[in-house]
């Protein structure tokens, strides 16, 4: 069976995805560990050394009192003769066990003769579970006898295994309390980050740099941290209020130069107008060619008017128009550029909304013509205008190329265009066309989306808010739930 390794870098990986603060505690806390450990072990071994030292010298010291005390003599007819008052009284009391040996360790006398200590030694021994000590008594007629008393090491095991225990355990506790005050130290130290991360996360939200960090009153590097990102903040702050005046004079000039060019350009376009019957066939064409640059020219400062309006947050005349109705005039205008194009229509009912019904129109104009610039021949333009819920919608969707994914969310930005396989202005375009959709949309408190179609190609779906139903005389016959015809 093949043995799991691990891996330091995903070790290292995994460590670098925790949270600051409990990477900080958890280093303090293995750093702490460490270093207790190597203390447990050193100091552990060192008094488990002392306790079992201890008890041999405790040992050796009966041993010798026992010997001191006991006599051997010897006698012809009864052989060892031994006399020792204490030998049962220091058994009894120890849980001892005590033998009187000869030099090749032949039991003289014991308290337990089932008990073999072997041979006498010089040093302390251990037999079995038991720690031995061996003591010559002093010698009479010739004969050399020992003392050998011992007693059960297990009481010392268990000091020396209670004391691994107690120091195990202030190796987990200190490091546990390392832990909890790596956590409140790191805490302490994160807090002005937390916060300074808070407000940055609401200044983006928001998009106002104007606010400003709270600088901590230490000198340290979170109170340089706060100041440069205050200091970057007022920069920011500097900068989008110079934007802004740089687009409100923009959008000042727009206003102004599309108001201006409005008058001018009309009456190019109507001297071209009357000039145009009375000239010959080929200064005409030159005229019609100069009539029809007027009239674009017209469309374009109109496009800039309108967004000109949209910018400066100015509404438009409101009045209760039907969704449908404009759907349908604005797809009769653009039925003669739909060439072989198949047109279908789901504009049953009424759709009741407030607003303007020029701009509204221009809405479904731009989306239609749209449709119709960037689909292929013989394609299909649908257009269907309902309501769902509260709010009223309108849906232009084909079965062409639909959106370059290049252009994304930027369809809807100003001067943005693509280039279809059939655009009938290819190069002539603007590029504002869809961006006065989103401003007429936003401006009449409705929302536009663009997105795939279920019939292959492009989709763009604009919600506006159902105008409010009226109220109508109790006599008048009429349903009141109905909405009155705009």
């Amino acid at each position: 069976m093949k043995r799991p390794t691990v891996n330091p870098s995903r070790l290292l990986a995994a460590f670098e995805r925790i949270p600051v603060r409990w990477r900080i505690a958890i280093t303090c806390a293995g750093l702490t560990a460490l270093i207790l450990i190597v203390f447990a072990l050193v100091l552990g071994n060192l008094v488990g050394d002392r306790i079992r030292d201890d008890f041999d010298e405790e040992l050796r010291g009966a041993a010798d009192a026992l010997a001191s005390e006991t006599t051997v003599a010897s006698d012809p007819v009864a052989g060892a003769v031994i006399s020792s008052p204490n030998l049962p009284d220091s058994a009894m009391a120890k849980k001892a066990v005590i033998r009187i040996v000869d030099e090749d360790g032949q039991p003289l006398a014991a308290t337990r003769r089932s008990m073999d200590l072997g041979p006498p030694r010089r040093r302390v021994i251990e037999v079995d579970s038991f720690r031995v000590a061996s003591e010559p008594i002093e010698r009479s007629g010739g004969i050399t006898t020992f003392v050998q008393y011992a007693e059960p090491a297990d009481d010392v095991e268990a000091s020396v295994s209670r004391l691994w225990l107690f120091l195990a355990a202030g190796v987990l506790g200190g490091s546990a309390l390392a832990l909890l005050a790596g956590l409140a130290v790191a805490d302490r130290a994160m807090r002005p980050i937390a916060s300074l991360t808070d407000l940055a996360r609401r200044i983006a939200a928001t998009r106002d740099p104007s606010r400003r960090m709270p600088v901590p009153a230490a000198d340290d590097e979170v109170g340089e941290l706060a100041r440069t990102m205050d200091g970057m903040l007022e920069a920011l702050d500097d900068a989008r209020g110079e934007r802004e005046r740089a687009f409100e004079r923009q959008r000042e000039f727009v206003a102004d130069a599309s108001h201006e060019l409005r008058t001018p350009l009309t009456s190019v376009q109507a001297n071209l107008e009357l000039l145009s019957p009375s000239l010959e066939r080929e200064d005409r064409h030159a005229v019609d060619s100069a009539l029809e640059s007027a009239r674009r020219m017209s469309r374009l400062v109109a496009d800039l008017s309108l967004l000109a309006r949209a910018d400066a947050g100015r509404r438009s005349a409101r009045t209760r128009a039907d969704l449908t109705r404009i759907a349908a005039d604005a797809l009769a205008e653009i039925e003669p550029l739909a060439g072989e194009r198949e047109l279908r229509s789901d504009l049953d009912g009424r759709v009741p909304v407030e607003g303007n019904p020029d701009e509204l129109q221009r809405l479904a104009r731009n989306l239609l013509e749209n449709a119709v610039r960037y689909t292929p021949a013989r394609a299909t333009v649908a257009v269907a205008a309902r309501r769902e819920g509260d709010r009223a919608l309108l849906e232009i969707a084909d079965d062409g190329p639909g959106i370059p994914a290049r252009l994304g969310d930027q369809i809807f930005e100003r001067f943005v265009r693509g280039e279809g396989p059939a655009d009938i202005a290819a190069g002539g375009g603007s590029g504002l066309g869809l961006a006065i959709v989103r401003a007429v949309a936003e401006s009449h408190g409705g929302t536009v989306e663009a997105g795939r179609s279920q019939l292959g190609g492009a989709r763009f779906s604009v919600e506006l808010p159902l105008a409010p139903a009226r109220v109508r005389p109790l006599d008048s016959g009429v349903d009141e739930t109905q909405p009155a015809e705009a």
